[in-house]
């Protein structure tokens, strides 16, 4: 087996919510909240455990719900598909589920919200046991309601949002570090190790940029600096002057940009065009081959943040990494990392409960089963809302490529005491 169990039952149970320092619990600094919400996991009390497992199937099936055509996110999806698929060959070459094979069953979205809900649709009539997916916000908060209502168990790789696992809804697992803990990683950087104070904003203006920087925004404010300026712009623009004349005029201490590779990478190179020196901080979908290509030399310096170190040594990584660029002639990154491990997850699942959504759910969600679970992108420790609140990482350019470290968030004289 592939996971540890913990030495108590929750590793997280001593956490404030979402892996938080002190520093940033809302009204923390005045007095003790009078109650605490997702302190403790929701319970899923209905039927479903009694039905009998079909004896009939030629292949068990499992699904993949990911931006593959018609989205400018396209090449992520790509990843993601990839790392499911490995899981899913290895796991066939191990024999599958007592000895019938596993199947995967691929559907796309491109991010609108009628769009999602049909692909789960058709994901519950091709009698998946569980499904992966997928990036987008707005495409997983739908397909999230989708999976209660037709009772699938979901498993996301990939989404960041923070309000996504605090619908509470009981039948899906995040395994990748939201944007609380990015956005907590990269404030404590930028406010307490590098004493910087006045920070201004440039964002995408769709979901990921408009959520993603909610947290930092709040942590911010929290440590006592206020963002300086927070301007926007949309997918698809390449001239960005207007806004960052903006910026410039309010003369502040670092830049903050929250948005795809593309747009970041041609930003980063319009900053420094306009003679602006500030350094440069970002989201963890800047850390890409594109960026730096993008970028070029005024890339070297800028910081970003990570949810797991893919230049570390742990002999599951190496070897997942040198298969992958066999198998698919591209280096993995976070997305086909991250779907690597989390279709391993639905798989082990799937082999401990038996063909029973309802049981998968149970196993998925027990916060002991896969609690401290030990894959490629390090260990899955799962808070009460089935988030995972591990380890993330600092992403800086040296010398033309991204070096990875700790982020703040681990170092305890940096987040102070933490506690329930």
């Amino acid at each position: 087996m592939l996971w540890n169990f913990p030495t108590e039952a929750q590793e997280s149970n001593e956490l404030n919510y979402g892996k938080a320092p002190d520093e940033f619990i809302p009204y923390g600094r005045f007095q003790d909240a009078y109650k605490w919400f997702f302190a403790d996991p929701q319970l899923f009390l209905g039927p479903g455990r009694e039905k009998v497992a079909p004896t009939d199937l030629e292949t068990v099936r499992v699904g993949f719900l990911g931006p593959l055509e018609g989205s400018n996110i396209k090449n992520l999806g790509l990843q993601m598909l990839n790392g499911t698929t490995m899981a899913i060959e290895e796991a066939n070459a191990k024999g599958g589920y007592h000895g019938i094979p596993f199947e995967l069953m691929v559907h796309n979205d491109v991010g609108m919200w009628g769009a999602a809900a049909n692909e789960v649709v058709k994901l519950d009539d091709e009698g998946v046991w569980g499904f992966l997916g997928s990036i987008d916000g707005i495409v997983t908060h739908v397909a999230l309601r989708v999976a209660l209502k037709l009772e699938i168990p979901l498993v996301n790789t990939a989404d960041p949002d923070p309000t996504l696992t605090e619908t509470r809804i009981p039948w899906m697992i995040r395994t990748i570090g939201d944007d609380r803990q990015n956005s907590y990683a990269l404030a404590l950087k930028i406010f307490k190790e590098m004493k910087l104070s006045r920070v201004a904003v440039l964002r995408t203006n769709y979901r990921y940029g408009r959520v993603g920087i909610m947290e930092f925004r709040e942590a911010a404010r929290r440590l006592g600096y206020p963002l300086v300026l927070e301007v926007r712009y949309d997918e698809g623009e390449s001239e960005f002057t207007t806004q960052l004349e903006r910026i410039r005029n309010t003369n502040p201490d670092a830049i903050m940009l929250w948005g795809n590779a593309r747009e970041t990478g041609m930003i980063v190179k319009q900053i420094r065009k306009m003679g602006m020196k500030q350094p440069i901080f970002g989201g963890d979908r800047l850390v890409s081959d594109s960026f730096l290509e993008i970028a070029g030399k005024d890339a070297e310096g800028v910081i970003s943040v990570y949810p797991y170190n893919p230049e570390g040594d742990d002999p599951k990584l190496v070897a997942f990494t040198k298969d992958y660029e066999s198998r698919f002639g591209i280096k993995p990154d976070s997305f086909a990392a991250h779907a690597y491990d989390g279709m391993n997850i639905l798989l082990d699942a799937i082999q401990i409960a038996g063909l029973n959504r309802t049981k998968i759910r149970d196993v998925l969600t027990d916060l002991k089963t896969f609690q401290g679970y030990e894959g490629v992108t390090g260990k899955v420790v799962f808070d009460a809302s089935w988030n995972d609140i591990g380890s993330v990482y600092m992403a800086e350019v040296k010398n033309g490529k991204f070096i990875f470290y700790p982020s703040p968030m681990d170092d305890k004289k940096m987040t102070g005491s933490i506690k329930k």
